[in-house]
């Protein structure tokens, strides 16, 4: 009964990376996969680090070694190039759907968890810290190097998007000077208490699993 709860808890481990990425592809489509960057960064920044940290704290706490939402963000990162894969084979531009940069955030997570000896407070708080922080300056790199995505959004629209949201003329500085500061200050700030989230539901699992 044991091996099965285990073998049942690291399937939803899985799952939860799987669909962890297929809500990011969706909540991301319009800053990472060019269409709307710009004007979205700071909103789809904190979606997805919030749910980079859920995912990777609670796999971490779970095994105990610092590693492991390194391991995570792997999963999410296979899967969304599986996702360009298949936008690829369709007949899109290589540069269409641009994956974002999880593994780097969640390596500074492994760190701080490793750095302060597996205590899962500091995980939480500083973990949650260094990825809200770090998550929209990796992608803003990432997003840096794409080639002309403007071009790219007006001439490869996807098919998914409603009428009133086709690809506009971005409106940088017009509401924010600089959505990296920005997207990093609110993910610090919402990227803790999601991690702390995290946390709680590993408590939960280890008590399904001791019943």
């Amino acid at each position: 009964m044991v091996w099965l709860r285990r073998t049942t808890h690291y399937l939803f481990i899985v799952v939860v990376a799987v669909n962890s990425t297929l809500l990011t592809i969706n909540a991301g489509d319009y800053i990472f996969y060019t269409d709307w960057m710009w004007t979205s960064f700071v909103v789809f920044s904190v979606s997805q680090s919030t749910m980079l940290a859920v995912g990777a704290i609670y796999y971490m706490l779970f095994t105990g070694v610092p590693g492991t939402a390194t391991y995570y963000a792997t999963i999410m990162t296979i899967y969304t190039w599986v996702a360009k894969g298949a936008w690829f084979a369709l007949g899109y531009p290589y540069d269409f759907v641009v994956v974002p940069v999880w593994i780097p955030s969640a390596m500074l997570m492994d760190l701080a968890y490793w750095a302060t000896r597996r205590n899962k407070h500091a995980a939480i708080l500083i973990g949650g810290t260094l990825v809200g922080l770090s998550f929209p300056l990796f992608n803003m790199v990432n997003l840096l190097l794409v080639r002309d995505p403007l071009e790219v959004a007006f001439k490869y629209p996807r098919p998914t998007l409603p009428a009133y949201m086709t690809p506009i003329e971005p409106q940088v500085g017009k509401f924010y000077n600089s959505p990296v500061a920005l997207g990093s200050g609110a993910g610090a700030v919402l990227t803790v208490p999601i991690a702390a989230l995290g946390a709680k539901l590993n408590t939960w699992t280890y008590r399904w699993m001791a019943a």
